[in-house]
């Protein structure tokens, strides 16, 4: 019994001890299968896998976000009528949105997630929250 122990305690310990930290391939101590010797390196190296690649996506990222808050503070009331111009004022771009959902009698609204709009006569739009 005593010698299966030294075995496996040894043969685990060697495998730890040759481990390195992903994020500052310092030594890792403690469990198998760790990857990090901190939760501070696990945190930043998780940190630099997500954040956004490329400027195009975080400037898309950038003007949604910007969408949803004029659509949020023009549509308090969650059904709400306004001008194109006055959204124009704010900055909004029609462009970038996150969904379209189409009525069965052909209505047509465009989402910034929760946060839509229906052309409506008039250069007008109907704003709404799903």
């Amino acid at each position: 019994m005593f010698l299966f122990f030294y075995y496996f305690y040894s043969t685990s310990n060697k495998n730890v001890m040759n481990k390195t930290c992903l994020e500052c391939q310092d030594k890792i101590v403690g469990r198998e299968d760790k990857k990090f010797c901190s939760d501070g390196c696990r945190n930043a190296y998780n940190n630099k896998m997500n954040k956004d690649q490329t400027n195009l996506m975080r400037n898309i990222n950038n003007k949604l976000r910007k969408n949803y808050r004029i659509l949020t503070e023009l549509n308090p009331e969650e059904k709400t009528k306004i001008t194109k111009n006055k959204l124009m004022s704010k900055g909004f771009d029609f462009d970038l949105i996150t969904s379209i959902y189409t009525t069965k009698t052909g209505n047509i609204y465009y989402f910034v997630y929760d946060q839509g709009y229906l052309a409506v006569e008039n250069e007008s739009y109907v704003l709404v929250k799903k």
